[in-house]
Protein backbone atom coordinates (compact mmCIF):
# COMPACT_ATOMS: atom_id res chain seq x y z
CA UNK A 1 0.00 0.00 0.00
CA UNK A 2 1.21 3.78 -0.83
CA UNK A 3 0.14 6.16 1.78
CA UNK A 4 -2.34 8.87 -0.17
CA UNK A 5 -0.97 12.24 1.19
CA UNK A 6 2.39 13.69 2.28
CA UNK A 7 3.62 16.29 4.35
CA UNK A 8 1.18 19.04 4.20
CA UNK A 9 -2.08 17.45 2.68
CA UNK A 10 -3.85 18.92 5.65
CA UNK A 11 -6.91 21.09 4.71
CA UNK A 12 -6.64 24.34 3.33
CA UNK A 13 -7.60 27.38 5.26
CA UNK A 14 -10.85 28.13 4.63
CA UNK A 15 -11.80 24.88 2.84
CA UNK A 16 -10.28 23.10 -0.37
CA UNK A 17 -8.01 24.04 -2.92
CA UNK A 18 -8.64 27.11 -5.42
CA UNK A 19 -6.25 25.83 -7.63
CA UNK A 20 -4.72 22.16 -8.20
CA UNK A 21 -1.33 21.80 -10.02
CA UNK A 22 -1.38 18.11 -11.44
CA UNK A 23 2.45 16.82 -12.51
CA UNK A 24 5.77 15.33 -11.75
CA UNK A 25 7.96 17.33 -9.61
CA UNK A 26 11.68 15.82 -9.59
CA UNK A 27 15.08 16.00 -7.38
CA UNK A 28 17.35 18.85 -9.02
CA UNK A 29 21.02 19.03 -8.76
CA UNK A 30 22.96 22.09 -9.34
CA UNK A 31 26.29 22.65 -9.37
CA UNK A 32 27.61 24.94 -6.07
CA UNK A 33 29.52 27.63 -7.05
CA UNK A 34 31.20 27.35 -4.29
CA UNK A 35 32.75 24.00 -5.29
CA UNK A 36 35.04 23.38 -8.07
CA UNK A 37 33.28 22.41 -11.59
CA UNK A 38 31.90 18.84 -10.93
CA UNK A 39 33.88 16.26 -13.61
CA UNK A 40 36.96 18.76 -13.37
CA UNK A 41 40.16 18.45 -11.21
CA UNK A 42 41.47 20.86 -8.31
CA UNK A 43 44.46 21.12 -7.24
CA UNK A 44 44.08 21.45 -3.98
CA UNK A 45 41.76 18.21 -3.90
CA UNK A 46 38.84 19.65 -2.85
CA UNK A 47 36.20 17.75 -4.34
CA UNK A 48 33.03 18.86 -6.81
CA UNK A 49 29.36 19.15 -5.21
CA UNK A 50 25.65 19.70 -6.36
CA UNK A 51 22.78 21.79 -4.33
CA UNK A 52 19.84 19.77 -3.38
CA UNK A 53 16.96 21.65 -4.78
CA UNK A 54 13.28 20.65 -6.64
CA UNK A 55 11.96 21.60 -10.16
CA UNK A 56 8.57 20.67 -12.17
CA UNK A 57 6.55 23.07 -14.20
CA UNK A 58 3.33 22.64 -12.30
CA UNK A 59 4.83 22.51 -8.80
CA UNK A 60 6.69 25.90 -9.48
CA UNK A 61 2.78 27.12 -10.82
CA UNK A 62 1.88 26.22 -7.27
CA UNK A 63 4.45 27.63 -5.39
CA UNK A 64 4.16 31.35 -7.11
CA UNK A 65 0.72 30.91 -6.80
CA UNK A 66 0.97 29.69 -3.04
CA UNK A 67 3.23 33.14 -2.32
CA UNK A 68 0.06 35.26 -3.94
CA UNK A 69 -1.82 34.09 -1.05
CA UNK A 70 -4.01 31.47 -3.11
CA UNK A 71 -5.19 28.15 -1.50
CA UNK A 72 -3.35 25.56 -3.88
CA UNK A 73 -2.42 21.85 -3.74
CA UNK A 74 -0.17 20.07 -5.65
CA UNK A 75 -1.46 16.37 -6.81
CA UNK A 76 1.56 14.00 -7.84
CA UNK A 77 3.12 10.83 -6.24
CA UNK A 78 6.55 10.52 -4.80
CA UNK A 79 8.95 7.90 -4.33
CA UNK A 80 9.49 6.60 -0.98
CA UNK A 81 13.13 7.72 -0.78
CA UNK A 82 15.00 10.93 0.42
CA UNK A 83 14.10 12.89 -2.90
CA UNK A 84 10.70 12.62 -2.43
CA UNK A 85 10.46 13.78 0.99
CA UNK A 86 12.88 16.47 -0.17
CA UNK A 87 9.49 17.50 -2.47
CA UNK A 88 7.17 17.06 -0.09
CA UNK A 89 9.22 19.41 2.54
CA UNK A 90 10.06 21.97 0.09
CA UNK A 91 7.01 22.19 -1.38
CA UNK A 92 4.77 22.11 1.95
CA UNK A 93 7.28 25.28 3.63
CA UNK A 94 6.21 27.06 0.71
CA UNK A 95 2.37 26.89 1.82
CA UNK A 96 1.36 24.09 -1.19
CA UNK A 97 -0.58 21.30 0.06
CA UNK A 98 0.55 18.17 -1.38
CA UNK A 99 -1.78 15.45 -2.35
CA UNK A 100 1.53 13.10 -3.09
CA UNK A 101 0.95 9.32 -2.43
CA UNK A 102 4.12 7.65 -1.69
CA UNK A 103 5.07 4.83 -3.96
CA UNK A 104 7.61 2.33 -2.18
CA UNK A 105 8.03 0.63 -6.00
CA UNK A 106 8.97 3.58 -7.99
CA UNK A 107 11.82 6.30 -7.40
CA UNK A 108 11.08 10.10 -7.36
CA UNK A 109 12.85 11.52 -10.87
CA UNK A 110 15.80 13.49 -10.70
CA UNK A 111 17.66 16.21 -12.77
CA UNK A 112 20.62 17.42 -13.09
CA UNK A 113 22.17 20.87 -14.47
CA UNK A 114 25.86 21.19 -15.24
CA UNK A 115 27.64 23.56 -17.97
CA UNK A 116 27.45 23.21 -21.16
CA UNK A 117 31.36 24.37 -21.97
CA UNK A 118 30.17 27.64 -23.63
CA UNK A 119 28.92 29.42 -20.73
CA UNK A 120 25.18 27.61 -21.17
CA UNK A 121 23.38 25.07 -18.56
CA UNK A 122 22.99 21.20 -20.25
CA UNK A 123 20.02 19.43 -18.39
CA UNK A 124 19.81 15.38 -18.17
CA UNK A 125 16.76 13.59 -16.74
CA UNK A 126 16.31 10.80 -15.30
CA UNK A 127 12.63 9.79 -14.71
CA UNK A 128 12.09 6.67 -16.43
CA UNK A 129 9.25 4.74 -14.20
CA UNK A 130 9.18 7.56 -12.03
CA UNK A 131 6.43 7.42 -9.24
CA UNK A 132 5.25 10.21 -11.08
CA UNK A 133 4.46 8.58 -14.02
CA UNK A 134 2.09 5.85 -12.67
CA UNK A 135 -0.89 8.47 -12.32
CA UNK A 136 -3.59 7.89 -13.84
CA UNK A 137 -7.31 8.59 -14.15
CA UNK A 138 -7.99 7.91 -10.50
CA UNK A 139 -6.01 10.58 -9.73
CA UNK A 140 -8.22 12.94 -12.25
CA UNK A 141 -10.73 12.11 -10.73
CA UNK A 142 -9.76 13.09 -7.04
CA UNK A 143 -9.06 16.13 -8.45
CA UNK A 144 -12.10 16.76 -9.65
CA UNK A 145 -14.07 15.99 -6.67
CA UNK A 146 -12.27 19.11 -4.63
CA UNK A 147 -14.25 21.21 -7.49
CA UNK A 148 -11.35 23.91 -7.47
CA UNK A 149 -11.64 27.16 -9.48
CA UNK A 150 -8.45 26.19 -11.72
CA UNK A 151 -6.59 22.83 -12.35
CA UNK A 152 -3.50 23.16 -14.20
CA UNK A 153 -0.99 20.83 -16.25
CA UNK A 154 1.26 20.84 -18.85
CA UNK A 155 2.31 18.70 -21.81
CA UNK A 156 5.09 17.48 -19.85
CA UNK A 157 2.71 15.46 -17.85
CA UNK A 158 0.76 15.12 -20.78
CA UNK A 159 3.60 12.26 -22.30
CA UNK A 160 5.11 10.55 -19.45
CA UNK A 161 3.35 7.35 -19.55
CA UNK A 162 -0.17 6.00 -20.93
CA UNK A 163 -1.64 6.41 -17.58
CA UNK A 164 -0.84 9.73 -17.47
CA UNK A 165 -2.40 10.68 -20.71
CA UNK A 166 -5.31 9.08 -19.12
CA UNK A 167 -5.06 11.66 -15.84
CA UNK A 168 -4.55 14.81 -18.64
CA UNK A 169 -7.94 13.54 -20.26
CA UNK A 170 -9.78 13.21 -17.09
CA UNK A 171 -8.60 16.92 -16.03
CA UNK A 172 -9.57 18.33 -19.50
CA UNK A 173 -12.65 16.11 -20.49
CA UNK A 174 -14.45 15.72 -16.88
CA UNK A 175 -13.82 19.43 -15.00
CA UNK A 176 -16.73 20.26 -13.16
CA UNK A 177 -18.72 23.42 -14.12
CA UNK A 178 -17.06 26.13 -12.78
CA UNK A 179 -12.80 25.11 -13.08
CA UNK A 180 -10.90 26.47 -15.14
CA UNK A 181 -8.34 24.30 -17.30
CA UNK A 182 -4.62 25.62 -17.90
CA UNK A 183 -2.45 23.78 -20.23
CA UNK A 184 0.72 24.56 -20.67
CA UNK A 185 2.87 22.92 -23.62
CA UNK A 186 6.56 23.20 -22.30
CA UNK A 187 7.69 21.49 -25.09
CA UNK A 188 10.82 18.77 -24.07
CA UNK A 189 12.31 17.56 -27.11
CA UNK A 190 13.08 14.25 -25.21
CA UNK A 191 9.59 13.89 -24.68
CA UNK A 192 7.89 15.11 -27.66
CA UNK A 193 8.47 13.39 -31.14
CA UNK A 194 5.59 13.54 -33.96
CA UNK A 195 3.18 11.44 -32.38
CA UNK A 196 3.26 13.29 -28.91
CA UNK A 197 2.59 16.55 -31.43
CA UNK A 198 -0.72 15.75 -32.21
CA UNK A 199 -1.20 14.28 -28.57
CA UNK A 200 -0.61 17.85 -27.22
CA UNK A 201 -2.04 19.41 -29.78
CA UNK A 202 -5.45 17.73 -28.75
CA UNK A 203 -5.24 18.53 -25.25
CA UNK A 204 -4.30 22.11 -25.75
CA UNK A 205 -7.46 22.29 -27.91
CA UNK A 206 -9.82 21.12 -24.52
CA UNK A 207 -8.29 23.15 -22.08
CA UNK A 208 -9.56 27.39 -21.36
CA UNK A 209 -6.35 28.91 -20.57
CA UNK A 210 -3.52 27.53 -23.09
CA UNK A 211 0.26 29.29 -22.64
CA UNK A 212 2.66 27.78 -25.87
CA UNK A 213 6.13 29.18 -26.40
CA UNK A 214 6.44 30.23 -30.30
CA UNK A 215 9.24 28.22 -30.83
CA UNK A 216 7.74 25.64 -28.81
CA UNK A 217 4.41 25.68 -31.58
CA UNK A 218 7.50 25.86 -34.58
CA UNK A 219 8.75 22.71 -33.43
CA UNK A 220 5.36 21.32 -32.74
CA UNK A 221 2.94 22.32 -35.54
CA UNK A 222 5.11 24.30 -37.66
CA UNK A 223 3.61 27.83 -36.68
CA UNK A 224 5.60 30.68 -37.82
CA UNK A 225 4.14 33.23 -35.91
CA UNK A 226 1.71 33.70 -32.92
CA UNK A 227 -1.16 34.19 -35.31
CA UNK A 228 -0.72 30.59 -36.06
CA UNK A 229 -0.49 29.35 -33.04
CA UNK A 230 -3.89 30.90 -32.21
CA UNK A 231 -5.19 29.63 -35.64
CA UNK A 232 -3.81 26.02 -35.05
CA UNK A 233 -5.38 26.29 -31.47
CA UNK A 234 -8.86 27.02 -33.30
CA UNK A 235 -11.92 27.60 -31.28
CA UNK A 236 -11.21 25.74 -28.26
CA UNK A 237 -9.44 27.72 -25.57
CA UNK A 238 -11.26 30.97 -24.43
CA UNK A 239 -7.28 32.48 -24.05
CA UNK A 240 -4.44 31.72 -25.79
CA UNK A 241 -0.75 33.01 -24.35
CA UNK A 242 2.19 32.82 -26.96
CA UNK A 243 5.60 33.43 -25.23
CA UNK A 244 7.99 35.18 -28.17
CA UNK A 245 11.15 34.73 -25.58
CA UNK A 246 13.23 37.76 -25.22
CA UNK A 247 10.31 39.87 -27.84
CA UNK A 248 7.67 38.85 -25.07
CA UNK A 249 4.40 37.60 -25.24
CA UNK A 250 0.99 37.77 -26.89
CA UNK A 251 -2.28 36.81 -25.86
CA UNK A 252 -5.67 36.10 -28.09
CA UNK A 253 -9.27 36.09 -26.78
CA UNK A 254 -11.76 35.92 -29.49
CA UNK A 255 -10.74 38.73 -31.84
CA UNK A 256 -9.13 40.63 -29.27
CA UNK A 257 -5.20 40.69 -28.75
CA UNK A 258 -2.38 41.71 -26.69
CA UNK A 259 1.35 42.32 -26.61
CA UNK A 260 3.16 42.47 -23.83
CA UNK A 261 7.39 42.85 -24.18
CA UNK A 262 9.62 41.43 -22.38
CA UNK A 263 11.34 42.68 -19.34
CA UNK A 264 15.28 43.69 -19.93
CA UNK A 265 17.14 41.47 -17.57
CA UNK A 266 20.44 39.95 -17.54
CA UNK A 267 20.06 36.14 -17.59
CA UNK A 268 21.26 33.95 -15.21
CA UNK A 269 19.39 30.67 -16.14
CA UNK A 270 16.08 30.58 -18.23
CA UNK A 271 14.84 26.80 -16.74
CA UNK A 272 11.78 27.96 -14.55
CA UNK A 273 10.70 31.55 -16.26
CA UNK A 274 7.73 30.08 -18.32
CA UNK A 275 6.37 28.82 -15.25
CA UNK A 276 6.90 31.97 -13.57
CA UNK A 277 5.20 33.74 -16.41
CA UNK A 278 1.89 31.42 -16.31
CA UNK A 279 1.63 31.91 -12.48
CA UNK A 280 1.32 35.55 -12.95
CA UNK A 281 -1.02 35.74 -15.76
CA UNK A 282 -2.98 32.84 -13.54
CA UNK A 283 -2.85 34.73 -10.92
CA UNK A 284 -4.23 37.75 -12.59
CA UNK A 285 -7.05 35.74 -13.86
CA UNK A 286 -7.77 34.79 -10.70
CA UNK A 287 -7.85 38.03 -8.76
CA UNK A 288 -10.41 39.39 -11.66
CA UNK A 289 -7.52 41.33 -13.86
CA UNK A 290 -8.05 42.65 -17.43
CA UNK A 291 -5.75 40.19 -20.32
CA UNK A 292 -3.16 43.50 -20.21
CA UNK A 293 -2.17 43.00 -16.34
CA UNK A 294 -2.26 39.54 -16.55
CA UNK A 295 0.43 39.41 -18.89
CA UNK A 296 2.16 42.53 -17.10
CA UNK A 297 2.43 40.46 -14.09
CA UNK A 298 3.76 37.28 -15.89
CA UNK A 299 6.60 39.15 -17.23
CA UNK A 300 7.56 40.53 -14.04
CA UNK A 301 7.67 37.49 -11.98
CA UNK A 302 9.47 35.86 -15.21
CA UNK A 303 11.89 38.81 -14.86
CA UNK A 304 12.51 37.57 -11.42
CA UNK A 305 13.05 33.79 -12.31
CA UNK A 306 15.72 34.55 -15.08
CA UNK A 307 17.90 36.24 -12.81
CA UNK A 308 18.50 33.48 -10.34
CA UNK A 309 19.99 29.67 -11.13
CA UNK A 310 17.49 27.95 -9.25
CA UNK A 311 14.11 27.44 -11.32
CA UNK A 312 12.11 29.89 -8.64
CA UNK A 313 13.51 32.85 -7.01
CA UNK A 314 13.66 32.94 -3.35
CA UNK A 315 11.11 34.74 -1.14
CA UNK A 316 11.50 38.04 -0.26
CA UNK A 317 8.41 39.47 1.32
CA UNK A 318 7.53 42.81 1.67
CA UNK A 319 5.32 45.37 3.60
CA UNK A 320 2.72 45.65 1.33
CA UNK A 321 2.03 41.74 1.53
CA UNK A 322 3.79 40.98 -2.49
CA UNK A 323 6.69 38.94 -2.53
CA UNK A 324 9.31 41.12 -4.75
CA UNK A 325 10.83 38.71 -6.99
CA UNK A 326 9.45 35.57 -5.38
CA UNK A 327 5.91 35.54 -5.98
CA UNK A 328 2.99 37.40 -7.38
CA UNK A 329 1.94 41.14 -6.05
CA UNK A 330 -1.51 40.21 -3.88
CA UNK A 331 -4.63 41.59 -5.16
CA UNK A 332 -7.67 41.50 -3.50
CA UNK A 333 -9.85 38.89 -4.97
CA UNK A 334 -12.15 40.49 -7.14
CA UNK A 335 -14.86 39.38 -9.93
CA UNK A 336 -13.78 36.27 -12.25
CA UNK A 337 -13.27 38.97 -15.15
CA UNK A 338 -12.04 37.54 -18.87
CA UNK A 339 -11.27 34.05 -18.70
CA UNK A 340 -13.46 33.42 -16.10
CA UNK A 341 -16.12 33.73 -18.94
CA UNK A 342 -15.08 30.04 -20.56
CA UNK A 343 -16.09 29.17 -16.36
CA UNK A 344 -19.12 30.66 -16.29
CA UNK A 345 -19.97 29.18 -19.62
CA UNK A 346 -19.26 25.92 -18.83
CA UNK A 347 -21.90 26.06 -15.78
CA UNK A 348 -24.00 27.52 -17.86
CA UNK A 349 -24.18 23.83 -20.39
Amino acid sequence: MSSEDGPGAEAAPGGGAEVVCVGETMALLVPDPAAPEPGSVDARGAAPAFRLEIGGAESNVAVYLARAGHRVAWHSAVGDDAFGRHVLARLSAEGVRCEARTDPARPTGLYVKESDGAGGTRVRYYRTGSAASALCGTDAARVRAEKPRLVHTTGITAVLSADCRDLVDGLLDGAVPGTLRSFDVNYRPALHGPAEAELVLQAARRADIVFCGLDEAAALWGAADPGDVRGILADGPDLVVVKQGARGATAFRGSESWFQPAPEVAVVEPTGAGDAFAAGVLHGLLTGAQVPECLAEGARLAGAALRVPADIPPRTDTADGSSRGGGARSRRPGGRAGAARAAQARADE
